[in-house]
Parts: structure tokens; sequence; C-alpha cells
């Protein structure tokens, strides 16, 4: 007879999603010692409606929070107690009841190159095809290299790879932090500098979602929350709510801390075809906390917002695969 587990992590089921909640399950077993039996945490796959079309743009059949939808249902039913999520994938308007919980310190979030014929986006040989199912990266590899012919790869980090080495596309590029966390990082060619590639915003930081009333839940995840990923989260989240960003837009936002000089953040959005680009940065000299971070964001999305001005966002046909990495 098997002992009901203390805890359910809800998360979807693709290598990279599994190996993130079994992170949280192991950092909860180090923390909290009466978690540390192995039957104490469960770990429920639970499959969502982005899951089941892979074959087309992910903006054609409803946007990112078709890749957590399911998983918020099973959280605000009481299902599971907590959800694991990849940041860049969930919605900047979460469910009544339910909230982020918790930051883990993020990984590197860069993009990685990856590529069998070339060591560099600039080493491509003219109309050379990428594949991407990511609208942010098409358009700044547009905007770099207007020869190249970009085209929709979709699927999960093993899909992307195998799909490259069977000479689908000449390069692909990846999330490097999904890349490092499922042991691939030797796969990437070269990581890419976030002055040729802005990442998406919240890339490489991992979010605990919970209900707002299960206080012993949350107390839980105290000693797992890295406060400064967390404030950097929530600058990009800001930036990004800003612009009512969604899968046919392309924005792209990093916040970090810079030694002394406190946090600064980084925006850009571009039109779909890279045809037109337009950059922000923004800092303050101290640390801030939360509602100071989200202020920096919405003030830089919304010189965004002004500079790109009306009709700036038409066309797109790509999507940022949330939780494809």
């Amino acid at each position: 007879m098997t002992s009901t587990p203390q805890l359910r992590i809800g998360t979807r089921g693709s290598p990279l999603a599994l190996a993130q909640a079994e992170m949280v399950r192991d950092q909860l077993a180090q923390t909290h010692p009466h978690l540390a039996a192995p039957e104490s945490v469960e770990i429920a796959v639970i499959k969502t409606s982005g899951d089941h079309f892979l074959d087309r743009p992910l903006a054609d059949i409803g946007g990112k929070g078709l890749f957590t939808k399911e998983i918020e249902e099973a959280l605000g039913e009481g299902h599971i107690h907590m959800a694991v999520h990849s940041m860049k994938d969930v919605p900047t308007v979460l469910p009544g009841g339910l909230a982020i919980s918790c930051i883990l310190p993020r990984e590197d979030p860069r993009d990685a190159f990856i590529s069998n014929r070339a060591a560099g986006i600039e080493e491509l040989p003219q109309g050379a095809v990428v594949g991407t199912a990511s609208l942010r990266r098409a358009a700044q590899l547009r905007n770099l290299r207007p020869d190249l012919v970009v085209e929709t790869l979709r699927g999960n980090v093993q899909t992307r790879l195998r799909k490259l080495e069977e000479g689908v596309a000449a390069a692909t590029l990846l999330a490097f932090a999904g890349l490092k966390r499922l042991g691939l990082e030797n796969c990437a060619t070269t990581v890419l500098e976030t002055d040729l590639m802005l990442p998406a915003a919240a890339q490489g930081a991992i979010g605990i979602e919970c209900r707002e009333e299960e206080d012993a839940i949350r107390e839980l995840l105290v000693p797992l929350n890295h406060s400064q990923s967390e404030v950097c989260v929530a600058a990009e989240r800001a930036l990004l709510a800003a612009l009512d960003g969604s899968c046919r837009t392309p924005i792209a936002a990093l916040a970090e801390y810079e030694g002394g000089k406190g946090l600064n953040l980084r925006g850009l959005v571009a039109r779909p075809d890279g045809s037109r680009l337009h950059r922000v940065s923004r800092g303050f000299t101290s640390c801030g906390g939360i509602a100071e971070a989200q202020e920096l964001g919405r003030d830089a999305g919304e010189e965004l917002l002004r500079a790109a001005g009306p009709g700036f966002f038409n066309g797109g046909s790509l999507d940022d695969s949330p939780g494809k990495n």
C-alpha cells in the first residue's frame, strides 16, 4: 500500500519541464526534512492544450496561456499543491486566487546558436534556413541577416535537435538555460551575447505558482526564493504587460544587476519581418524591490509602446513557443 504524498507538484510532461519539477522537489527535500522521504512529494504530469498541437504556430491556437491553462485549473481545484513553470511561459495576468510565490535562482538567460554548418549567425551562408518557433528570435535574426530564410520549427528540445541533424534547417536557436538543465549544453555551437540576441522576458527563470490562500504551502517555498531573480523577472514581466505582449508580438526584455550600479533593464520590440526595431534601457542605482522593479518595467514598456506607434505589430506567423526553449 503506497503512502499518500504530502505534496503534489504539477508540471507539463516534456523532459525539460520534468527536470525543472524534479529540481523543485529536490530543493524542497533538502530544505524541509519532513519532505525528504521518496513518497513525500509526487510530480503530477498534466498535458496542456498547447501540447496537443505541435504542427502549427502557437498564436494560431490561442496563445501562450495554453501551456499553463490545465495546470492552473488543477491548482485552483486543489488537485495539486503547486505548479512549476518556465516563467517565460506564464501570461502576465494570472487566474484569480493564484500567485507566483517563488522564483528559483535564474539560470543563464541567453540564447544558444546551434548549427553543424556555421560557427555563428554571421557565418551562415546567404539564404540559409534557420528553424525557430519564436517570433522574437525570428525578428531579431531578420534584422541582423535579412537574407536568411526563417521557418517554423516546433517541438521540445530533443525534437528540435533531431530535426537539425536531419537537415531540416542549417541552424536553430534554443534557450541555453534549457540545454543546461538537460545536460545538453555541449550541443550549443555558441552562446549568443545579449546585445546580439536579447532574450524573452523571464527566460531562464523557474517560477512556482500556488493558491494565494495556502499560507502553509507558500511558507515552504520561502527558503527557495531568490530575491534578485524575483526582482529581475518582475521588471521584465512589467515591461511585457505594458506592451500587452502576445504570441504575435516580438518582444524581448532582460533585467540584470550590475555590481554596485543596481538594476539595469533593456527591452526591445520589432516588426515580425525585422524591418524595424526599437530598443530601450532603464536603470536605477539602488537594488530596489518588487514595486520599484515593476515601475521600472512599466516605464520602459510604455516608452517602447510610444516609439512603436499604432499599427506597428502587423503580420507575423511564428510564435514564442513557451516551454519549448
